[in-house]
């Protein structure tokens, strides 16, 4: 195996096939200091929290793990409707000199079986002995991919399950509904599920068809396996109910303040809720969400004496909200116009990051920012959105959590408050657009996928922040793009909040809250841990310098590799 530095804190195992990553994921559970494992294709990644363990020591952890040589076992098979009406389907027909109806044909045959999920939630990476199905990924991903999109990209087949940004080779379509948190378990698709396509008919129904072996690895003995011979509705994948309904109030673990809540009057370009996210879930595709700008919410919920976590609302752009009784609320991150009309009408001045009352019908207006690019708004008391996942974060591209908030909606404010309030803001200067930022970076873990020249343009060269940014990722662009040193596929790998990723025009990504758990264009770099808060709040117009971290995951120095 090669262990290679993915960022401050995290490792990625190289391994030599499907296979052992599968048995040496499994036999790493446990492990102190492991804060959660993704597989991948032919890799591991894992997240350690470096104040248990250093990456030194955990790489000899994993090192000595011996891993159980047995193969995959069988689970539960699922059947597929699908409409082969993809946008790429006949370029991909023609990379592989055959036509479009022997490509359906080749992919209706195929035993296909989920080796592992990722990408985001109900995503599974299906894999066949069929060798046809190795074909590359689209130069440069799509910003919109619909939702219930069949798609294949080196050597899998996947199901897009909700409408989201992805390179995948798009061969049809489908009505399925990949995850759902009312369904046990919510994800259709989970490792050693075998799945059989057939072409969609009037229908349209995904059934639970065949029972696996009894014996060792049944589909009962693999942990989040779909139980066999299960029925699963149809209905369209992009509609509002396809498995991310919002549990009841009893599941919020916030007590109500019974009267106080915040109206939405306007909610600006996007106005979400969040704490500090649901880490742990990576490995069922869920990314850990959580606030771009987690300094933000700490200063907010510090001022109005809330816990650090405290779930509070993340803005982007002009919003208004109304106050419903009386309360205490703070405005930090970006920095922009606040004013505070009360009932009446009078005008009252609010001042950036100090706590302020509220009453009965205050009505609160942050205008466009100037600096920086999310307000963090706080209330005492914390937001009582329901928790999903042990979070009440918005999750925008796994579409778990409260749902984008819209003009007229009212959130409940909890009695989160542990302390009194801080009337003394901690200072920040924010980016505005068309500042120069530095940030800094930790090489690897596919630094060796590009040339010399690529490794110092990185550094070197000033890359413009693109209007095609949100939480997800954020677009660059420089004038020399970075180029390859390798040519050919990255099979998918686990990758972190702060990756750079490069796809096939050379011009980066960089990943944020809200990104992928698996990818497969070649991360160049990570951001380090100091510098993704500040990411958060890069406007588009803003130019962004990386800077190279000295310190490295793991030893030797001066290599980005261990091999044993």
């Amino acid at each position: 195996m090669r262990i290679l530095t993915a960022s401050q804190a995290a490792l990625l195992i190289e391994t030599t096939d499907l296979d052992e990553a599968v048995r040496l994921n499994a036999a790493w559970d446990g492990v102190p200091g492991v804060i959660e494992r993704v597989p991948g294709a032919r890799t591991v990644l894992v997240r350690f929290d470096p104040r248990q363990v250093t990456a030194e020591r955990l790489a000899e952890t994993l090192r000595a793990t011996a891993s159980d040589a047995r193969d995959m076992p069988p689970g539960a098979e699922v059947t597929i409707p699908v409409r082969y009406d993809g946008d790429d389907l006949d370029d991909v027909a023609r990379a592989l000199n055959i036509s479009a109806d022997q490509l359906v044909g080749r992919h209706l045959a195929a035993g296909w079986q989920v080796a592992f999920t990722g990408f985001a939630p109900g995503f599974g990476y299906l894999v066949c002995d069929d060798p046809l199905f190795d074909v590359p990924r689209r130069p440069s991903p799509r910003t919109r991919v619909p939702a219930g999109s069949v798609a294949l990209a080196g050597g899998f087949t996947g199901v897009y399950p909700r409408e989201s940004p992805g390179g995948w080779q798009l061969i049809g379509r489908t009505d399925a509904v990949l995850w759902d948190l009312q369904r046990d378990p919510p994800a259709l698709l989970a490792p050693g599920t075998r799945v059989r396509f057939v072409r969609a008919s009037a229908r349209d129904q995904v059934v639970g068809a065949s029972e696996g072996p009894a014996s060792e690895g049944s589909a009962s003995e693999i942990p989040g396996a779909a139980p066999a011979g299960r029925r699963v509705a149809a209905r369209h994948a992009d509609a509002s109910a396809d498995g991310l309904v919002v549990p009841t109030a009893s599941d919020a673990g916030v007590a109500s303040a019974a009267g106080r809540a915040i109206e939405v009057v306007r909610p600006g370009l996007q106005l979400l809720v969040q704490d500090l996210g649901r880490p742990g879930y990576a490995a069922q595709g869920v990314s850990a969400s959580g606030a771009a700008d987690r300094t933000a919410l700490r200063d907010a919920n510090r001022a109005v004496g809330n816990p650090p976590g405290a779930a509070a609302f993340e803005s982007v752009g002009a919003v208004a909200l109304r106050f419903r009784g009386e309360g205490v609320a703070a405005v930090t991150g970006a920095t922009g116009d606040l004013s505070m009309t009360d009932a009446r009408g009078d005008d009252r001045v609010i001042a950036h990051g100090i706590p302020f009352a509220t009453r009965d019908g205050d009505e609160l207006v942050l205008g466009s920012p100037t600096r920086g690019l999310r307000y963090t708004i706080a209330v005492r008391g914390g937001l009582a959105e329901p928790a999903v996942l042990g979070s009440r974060s918005s999750d925008t591209l796994g579409g778990v959590g409260p749902a984008p908030l819209t003009a007229g909606d009212v959130v409940a404010v909890g009695a989160d408050a542990i302390d009194a309030v801080d009337v003394f803001p901690w200072e920040r200067m924010l980016p505005a657009p068309g500042d120069l930022v530095d940030l800094d970076i930790t090489l690897g873990p596919r630094d060796d996928w590009f040339t010399d020249e690529a490794l110092r343009v990185l550094t070197a060269q000033e890359w413009r922040v693109t209007s095609q940014s949100d939480r997800v990722g954020m677009r660059l662009q420089g004038d020399v793009s970075l180029e390859r040193a390798r040519a050919g596929e990255l099979p998918s790998e686990g990758v972190v909040t702060g990756a750079i990723q490069v796809p096939s025009d050379g011009q980066p990504v960089l990943f944020l809250a809200d990104h992928p758990v698996t990818g497969g264009y070649p991360i160049i770099a990570a951001l380090t841990e100091a510098s993704l808060d500040l990411a958060g709040q890069l406007p588009p117009g803003a130019r962004v310098r990386f800077r190279m971290n000295a310190e490295r995951a793991t030893p030797p120095a001066g290599s980005a590799a261990l091999t044993a």
